[in-house]
């Protein structure tokens, strides 16, 4: 009886070790349990087990990747697009269109553009960031996110669907607003505003074809639509050198009464 006793006592001894087993935690945040169990011959025997919590990898994880991601300018700009998205926006349009327009006037550059003669206009850039600031980010934060709405897909339909939108819908209105603000800002009148879009829309559109629709599939087929005016805008950068040059021109009117 006295040997059956102890042996139910060493049993319930042992259950107790093996299931209320303590755990701790190294350095490294993986989690550690320690198998421990009586004998009645050596005594206690702790036998630790190594093993990583899913549930401390995936929230270590994700608390990695959202450090990653809030810290830094990185994650100031993604809260401010947040937090107050067009005007974010509207700054970040303005600014590269600030530095595509310096970058445009530094270059060299035929006879023929205005700023060729008088050396570095600073009104010119003052214009270009105005355009960039009131206009055209307010703009791509409305396009993109109607688009999104209309075509809430990023599968290659939806995808080249948005493209021809662009290609067909924004990229000609905003073209033809940018050459007659710019215009008007510069003292033209309407006759000449008409003879400039008449000379300088149409290769202006072809190169538009040439270069937006690359720029367009992988803004709209990889990028969040919070993130798509910013990836518009880096992409435009190369595309708004060539336009303020365009844009800066000598008058058309003047042209056409010289030949």
């Amino acid at each position: 009886m006295n040997a059956s006793v102890l042996r139910i006592a060493n049993k319930a001894h042992y259950h107790i070790w093996t299931t209320t087993r303590p755990s701790f935690s190294n350095s490294l945040g993986v989690q550690q349990h320690s198998n421990a169990f009586f004998s009645p011959f050596r005594g206690r025997i702790s036998v630790p087990v190594r093993r990583i919590s899913s549930n401390t990898y995936n929230n270590g994880g994700r608390s990695s990747r959202t450090t990653i991601t809030n810290s830094g300018f990185v994650g100031w700009y993604l809260g401010m697009i947040k937090t107050r998205p067009v005007l974010t926006k509207s700054i970040t349009s303005a600014l590269i269109y600030t530095a595509a327009d310096l970058t445009s006037q530094t270059m060299p550059q035929s006879s023929s553009s205005s700023s060729s003669e008088a050396g570095y206009d600073v009104i010119r850039t003052c214009r270009m960031a105005g355009y960039g600031l009131i206009i055209l980010g307010p703009t791509l934060h409305l396009w993109f996110n109607f688009v999104s709405r209309m075509l809430p897909k990023r599968d290659l339909t939806s995808t080249f669907k948005k493209m021809f939108m662009g290609q067909a819908i924004f990229g000609p209105i905003m073209t033809a607003v940018f050459f007659s603000v710019n215009a008007a800002l510069q003292g033209e009148s309407a006759e000449e505003i008409m003879a400039r879009l008449k000379r300088d829309m149409v290769p202006t559109m072809i190169n538009n074809v040439l270069y937006w629709p690359i720029c367009d599939f992988i803004t709209f087929r990889f990028v969040p639509v919070h993130l798509q005016p910013l990836v518009s805008n880096a992409f435009s950068y190369v595309w708004t050198i060539y336009i303020t040059y365009m844009a800066n021109l000598s008058k058309a009117a003047s042209v056409a009464a010289s030949s």
